[in-house]
């Protein structure tokens, strides 16, 4: 396994920073708040797990903004890299659940979506010092976002960071569902790991077979595709061969956050034991993030309920 100097460098995400108003009980009447988001889902699950994470976003002066800086700064989350500009308020997002338990994402509020991070704040020393990057579709649909997406990815070239795609797909946030389907795919043939829900897959791939959307994926030659499928575990395809990872079952409360405790898992290991050069190394770090996804979804809320390392045993 390819060994990294974990003191010196970090897991770098990029994304918006979210309020998420999640539902008490399944009646979705009554709301707590929570700081939220995939990528900070992502950021505060890899610090969580004993490993160094930093996060590019941007913020406002308001008290929202300062409760999100708050909060990722107490889950020891850098914001280093990160943007202030003072007139922007930061998105929120109603979150109902199902009889199931599973979420519903109903409602975004987003009062300034123009002010973004843009090329220009994107830092090179940033990329330079990143064990992997990691970012999801959160930061396509806006055209500065995407164009400073497109950046980054040029970035993790540039210095060879391995890129860690999460489709995390939101369609009340685009124009069109074929925009959507467009953009994630022109990001997907760059990823090194594309992580997705077998919905996303089906959605994407424009099919309705696991099988069947993994063979839209083959010519794109995508190292690690990770398929999540709940308490099935994990599909993953490893340089083009398929194969299942299971996971021990458990009663689940609330699954909002358990994809990203899943990707902020293999991110750590990634971070501190380095890239792995095997199918059976792939394995072991998809179990890792099984185990993680499956801990999470017995809490309520997503950023609450990411696993930390006393959580688990190794």
């Amino acid at each position: 396994m390819s060994m990294i100097d974990s003191n010196k460098k970090h897991v770098l995400i990029y994304g918006d920073a979210f309020v998420d108003y999640i539902a008490e009980d399944q009646s979705n009447s009554t709301f707590t708040t929570f700081l939220g988001g995939a990528t900070v889902n992502v950021a505060a699950g890899i610090s969580r797990l004993g490993a160094s994470s930093t996060f590019i976003t941007v913020t406002g002066d308001d008290a929202t903004s300062e409760f999100v800086r708050e909060e990722l700064r107490e889950e020891g989350v850098d914001l280093s890299f990160a943007k202030h500009e003072n007139d922007k308020r930061v998105s929120g997002v109603y979150v109902h659940l199902t009889e199931d338990n599973d979420r519903i994402f109903h409602t975004y509020i987003d009062e300034t979506p123009d002010i973004q991070v843009e090329t220009t704040d994107l830092s090179m020393e940033a990329f330079r010092d990143a064990s992997a990057f990691h970012i999801c579709s959160g930061t396509m649909f806006h055209l500065t976002a995407l164009q400073t997406t497109w950046e980054a990815v040029r970035l993790t070239k540039k210095f060879g960071v391995p890129l860690s795609v999460d489709a995390n797909i939101r369609p009340l946030r685009w124009e069109s569902e074929a925009l959507c389907r467009e953009t994630i795919m022109s990001f997907v043939e760059e990823a090194n790991i594309l992580k997705l829900t077998e919905e996303e897959l089906f959605f994407l791939t424009e099919t309705d077979t696991l099988e069947d959307g993994i063979a839209k994926l083959m010519p794109y030659q995508i190292p690690v595709v990770l398929v999540t499928a709940g308490e099935l575990g994990t599909f993953a395809v490893i340089n083009g061969i398929m194969t299942h990872v299971g996971v021990e079952p458990v009663v689940p409360v609330d699954t909002t956050g358990a994809g990203d405790a899943f990707i902020a898992g293999i991110l750590r290991q990634i971070h501190l034991k380095g890239q792995p050069e095997t199918r059976d190394e792939w394995i072991d770090y998809i179990s890792f993030g099984n185990k993680l996804g499956a801990l999470c979804a017995t809490k309520p809320g997503a950023l609450s309920a990411m696993p930390r390392l006393e959580d688990i045993e190794e």
